[in-house]
C-alpha cells in the first residue's frame, strides 16, 4: 500500500504543467534604530549594506541606492562579503538577521546585466562559483543567520534566503518567493538546484524550478520553504509597510537569538512518501526506479515544451546528477557548468530580451497625465467589455458597464463575477475583497452619470457605421476631458475619429481574448490623438496589468497586420491539400502555444473574412496567395469557429475532442491548389512564418511601431510567437536576413509575389553587421 500512495504522489505531480512563458516593485526605506557599532563606522563608503547590533544581534540591512529593488550585483556581493567578515569577526555578535531596507523587494534576483556582460561560458560559470562560494560560507556560519522577508524574494534572492539557516515571511500580497531562472533560459544558480529539494521536497522543488512560479508566504510554509510566518500591520504613526517592515525586523531579532542560546530549533520538514521512496531507492541502488522517476518529469517537460527549451531539461539533468552524487561539491561544480552554458544558448538571448521589454512595457513614454483617470465606462457587456471591466475594477476603478439589453448586461455582469469567483477560489483574494472588488461594478442601460467618467471604452461590434453612431452618442453626455477609447483589432482609428468632433480625445486600444489572461495591449494614437490623451491610455492600461505597446495608425496596426499573411498562408496550405490537425501539429512544432488552424477558429472565420478583405484592399498584392472565398463560403455555411460550434473544426461541449469538420474540408477542396513543391514541415513553417516575419518588419519600415523591441513584444505577447526566440525581429537576427530573404525568394518564384521581401528585410540581408539588435 505505501508503494501504491507513493506512486500516487508522484502522479499528482506529474500532472503539474510547466508553464513557459519576472519583475518587482518596491518602496525606498532604511530603517537605521539601533546603536550604531565602530565595525559599521569603518564601513562608511558601502553602497548597499550597512549593519547595526542590537542585543548581540547584528542586522543586515540591504538597500541598494537609486532602485526599486535589490539585486546580487558585483558591488552587492562584494557588500556582502565584506560586511559577513565584519561579523563573523566581531565577538559582541552571536547571531544575525538579513533584511532589506525596501518594504516591497528583499532581493528580486541576480543583475542580468552582469550575465549579458559575460562573454563566453567560462565567465558565466565563474559568476556562479562565486555566487555559490559567499552562500556556502553562510550556510556554514557558526552565527545562525535569519532571512527576514518582506516583498519579492526571487532568484538569486531566494538563493540567499535557502543559505541562513531559518526563514521569516511576512504574509503580504507583495511577498512571494520564487526561482524565475527557467523563464530566462536559466536554472539557479547559486546552489539553488542543491539545496531547494533537500528543503521542499524533490516534486515541490521540480514544480519551483521547471515552472517559474511565484510562492505566496503561506504556502511556502506548508512546503518548508519559510519557517514563520507573520502578518502585516496596520496605519499608524508610519504608513503599514515601514511599520510592516520594522515589526518583522523585531520578530527577526527574536528569532535570531533564541537560534543563538538555543531556546529556538528550526522544525525539520517531515519527509513525505515520495521522499522516503526516493531515498530508499537511492540506498539500494535501485537505478531502474529512480531513471524512471526522472524520465517521467522529462516527458512531460517535453510535452508541454516541444522541447525547445533547454533549461528545464538541463534542471533535471543537473537535479539528477546531483542526487546520484550525493556529494556536494560536484553537484555545485555540474550547476555552475550548466549555468555557464545556458546563458550562452540563443535561447535565453531571447528570453532576456523578453524581460527586458516587459520592463519597458512597464514604463510610460509619454510620461504622467496632468488628470488621472478614475472613473471608466465600457460600452457593451460581450466577452471583451465585461473582460475590460473585471481587469478594471479589481485595480480600483469604479467602472460603469453599459449594454443596450437586460440580458446582455446580465451576461457581462455574470461574466465578471465569475473570473472574481475564480481568484476566490484560488485564494488570491478573500470573500471580502471579491464583493469590495464588485461594488466597484456599476450596471447599466442609460447614460446617466456618464458626465462623471474620465474615460470611455467601447468594445461594440466591428463594424465602421456602428462605431461612428456610437461615438456620436456618447460625446452628447461626456463632459470635454473624457477619453474615447476605442477597442478594435483592425478598422483605421482615423476613420472611428471622423466621426468625433473631439479627434484629440479619441485613441484606440485594442485589447486581446480574454482579457483577464492575455497580457498586452496595443495602443494606437492618430496624427491627431493629444499627448494627454495617449499619456492616459497607457497609465490606464499599465494599472491595469498589461503589456503596453504603442503604435501608429494603419489598417491592421501592428498585430492583426502581422497575423493576416500568416493565415493567408494557412488557408492556402489548407487548398494544397495540408489538414487542419496537421497545420496545427506543424506550427506547435515551431514553437507557437496554439496551431493555426485552431487559431484561425478561435478569432472567428468571420472575422478572419473581414480582416483578409480589408487588409487586402491596402496591402495588395502582399496578402494575396489563398482565395478569400474559401472563407467568406464557411461564413456563409454558420462555420464561423469556435463561438458557432463549428469552424475548421467540430466543437461539442460533450467532449474535448475536436474532430476537423468535413463539411467545412469540402469548401476548401473546392477551391483546392496543386502544389508546386512537397509540403514537408519544414517548408510548412518556413512558409507561414517568413510571411509573419515579413511583415512585421514591413510594420517596422512603414513606422507604425518604434522599435524591435516592440514589436517582439507584441508578436509574443499578443500572438504566440514562440517565445525562446525572442520574437521575430530577434529571430531575424539569428537565423540571418540573408538565409530568409533567400528563402522568400525561391518562395515568390514557386507561388507569387506576396513572398516579396520588404526593403528592410532586404537591407539587413545586403550587410551582414546590420541587427535589429546590435551586438554589444
Amino acid at each position: 500500500m505505501a508503494s501504491v500512495r507513493c506512486f500516487g504522489a508522484l502522479n499528482r505531480f506529474l500532472r503539474l504543467t510547466p508553464c513557459l512563458l519576472p519583475g518587482s516593485t518596491g518602496f525606498s526605506f532604511c530603517a537605521n534604530r539601533y546603536i550604531v557599532t565602530s565595525g559599521v563606522m569603518a564601513a562608511a563608503a558601502r553602497k548597499h549594506i550597512n549593519w547595526d547590533v542590537k542585543d548581540n544581534v547584528a542586522v543586515i540591512r540591504i538597500n541598494s541606492p537609486d532602485s526599486k529593488v535589490n539585486v546580487l550585483s558585483k558591488e552587492v556581493q562584494q557588500d556582502m562579503t565584506e560586511v559577513m567578515n565584519e561579523v563573523w569577526a566581531n565577538g559582541e555578535v552571536e547571531s544575525a538577521v538579513l533584511i532589506s531596507g525596501k518594504p516591497g523587494c528583499f532581493i528580486a534576483g541576480a543583475d542580468i546585466g552582469m550575465l549579458e556582460a559575460c562573454k563566453s561560458a567560462k565567465e558565466v560559470t565563474e559568476v556562479s562559483q562565486a555566487g555559490q562560494e559567499l552562500l556556502k560560507r553562510l550556510e556554514k556560519s557558526e552565527k545562525p543567520i535569519v532571512a527576514a522577508i518582506m516583498g519579492s524574494c526571487l532568484g538569486g534572492g531566494l538563493e540567499v534566503a535557502l543559505a541562513c539557516q531559518y526563514r521569516v515571511a511576512v504574509k503580504d500580497k507583495k511577498t512571494s518567493l520564487g526561482t524565475p531562472e527557467v523563464l530566462l533560459g536559466l536554472l539557479p544558480g547559486a546552489g539553488g538546484t542543491v539545496r531547494l529539494p533537500k528543503l521542499v521536497s524533490l516534486p515541490n522543488a521540480f514544480d519551483m524550478m521547471l515552472t517559474g512560479k511565484n510562492i505566496k508566504p503561506d504556502k511556502a510554509k506548508k512546503m518548508g520553504l519559510v519557517d514563520q510566518v507573520v502578518q502585516p500591520l496596520g496605519p499608524g504613526l508610519e504608513t503599514p509597510e515601514n511599520r510592516t517592515l520594522q515589526y518583522l525586523e523585531e520578530v527577526a531579532i527574536q528569532t535570531a537569538r533564541g537560534l543563538a542560546d538555543k531556546s529556538l530549533k528550526r522544525t525539520q520538514r517531515k519527509p513525505d512518501m515520495m521522499d522516503r521512496f526516493l531515498k530508499l531507492m537511492n540506498t539500494i541502488g535501485f537505478e531502474y526506479t529512480q531513471n524512471w522517476f526522472y524520465n517521467q518529469v522529462r516527458k512531460r517537460v517535453i510535452k508541454q515544451s516541444g522541447g525547445l527549451y533547454p533549461a528545464p531539461l538541463k534542471i533535471i539533468e543537473v537535479v539528477q546528477q546531483s542526487q546520484k552524487f550525493n556529494n556536494e561539491e560536484a553537484s555545485y561544480a555540474a550547476e555552475s557548468k550548466a549555468f555557464g552554458k545556458l546563458a550562452m544558448t540563443p535561447e535565453s538571448r531571447g528570453l532576456i530580451n523578453l524581460y527586458h521589454g516587459q520592463t519597458a512595457c512597464k514604463k510610460n513614454r509619454f510620461g504622467n497625465p496632468q488628470r488621472e483617470a478614475k472613473t471608466l465606462a465600457v460600452l457593451g457587456a460581450g466577452l471583451m467589455g465585461a473582460g475590460i471591466a473585471q481587469v478594471s475594477i479589481d485595480k480600483g476603478y469604479t467602472v460603469l458597464l453599459k449594454d443596450m439589453a437586460e440580458q446582455g448586461l446580465a451576461r457581462g455582469q455574470d461574466q465578471v463575477l465569475k473570473g472574481m469567483n475564480s481568484q476566490f477560489k484560488k485564494k488570491k483574494i478573500t470573500s471580502f475583497e471579491r464583493d469590495t472588488i464588485m461594488s466597484n461594478l456599476v450596471p447599466t442601460l442609460t447614460y446617466d452619470n456618464f458626465k462623471n467618467v474620465d474615460m470611455v471604452i467601447e468594445a461594440v461590434f466591428e463594424d465602421l457605421n456602428i462605431k461612428h453612431k456610437v461615438i456620436q452618442e456618447v460625446e452628447k453626455h461626456i463632459s470635454e476631458h473624457c477619453i474615447f477609447a476605442t477597442n478594435t483589432s483592425a478598422l483605421p482609428i482615423t476613420q472611428i475619429a471622423q466621426a468625433s468632433k473631439r479627434p484629440e480625445k479619441v485613441v484606440g486600444m485594442h485589447y486581446f481574448s480574454p482579457v483577464d489572461k492575455m497580457q498586452l495591449l496595443e495602443i494606437i494614437t492618430t496624427d491627431k490623438t493629444s499627448q494627454e490623451t495617449a499619456a492616459s491610455a497607457v497609465q490606464v492600461g499599465l494599472k491595469q496589468g498589461k503589456l503596453v505597446i504603442i503604435v501608429k495608425d494603419g489598417p491592421g496596426f501592428y498585430t492583426t497586420r502581422m497575423l493576416a499573411p500568416m493565415l493567408a498562408e494557412a488557408v492556402r496550405l489548407l487548398q494544397e491539400g495540408v489538414k487542419p490537425k496537421d497545420l496545427d501539429r506543424i506550427t506547435k512544432k515551431f514553437g507557437f502555444p496554439v496551431g493555426v488552424s485552431t487559431l484561425a477558429d478561435e478569432v472567428g472565420i468571420d472575422v478572419a473574412a473581414h480582416v483578409a478583405e480589408d487588409l487586402g484592399k491596402a496591402f495588395a498584392p502582399r496578402f494575396g496567395g489563398a482565395n478569400i472565398e474559401v472563407l467568406t463560403d464557411m461564413v456563409a455555411a454558420g462555420f464561423l469557429g469556435r463561438k458557432a460550434g463549428k469552424g475548421i473544426f467540430t466543437y461539442s461541449a460533450d467532449s474535448k475532442e475536436r474532430p476537423e469538420n468535413a463539411e467545412a474540408l469540402e469548401i476548401v477542396q473546392r477551391w483546392h491548389i496543386e502544389p508546386k513543391a512537397p509540403n514537408t514541415d519544414e517548408e510548412c513553417q518556413m512558409r507561414l512564418v517568413s510571411r509573419f516575419v515579413n511583415e512585421a518588419v514591413c510594420c517596422l519600415q512603414d513606422g507604425i511601431l518604434n522599435s524591435a523591441l516592440d514589436g517582439d513584444m507584441g508578436a509574443v505577447f499578443g500572438l504566440g510567437f514562440p517565445p525562446f526566440t525572442g520574437g521575430p525581429f530577434r529571430y531575424v537576427d539569428k537565423y540571418g536576413a540573408d538565409n530568409l530573404v533567400e528563402k522568400m525568394l525561391r518562395y515568390r518564384d514557386l507561388y507569387g509575389e506576396h513572398f516579396t521581401p520588404c526593403q528592410l528585410l532586404q537591407d539587413h540581408a545586403q550587410d551582414i553587421d546590420k541587427k535589429f539588435y546590435p551586438r554589444k
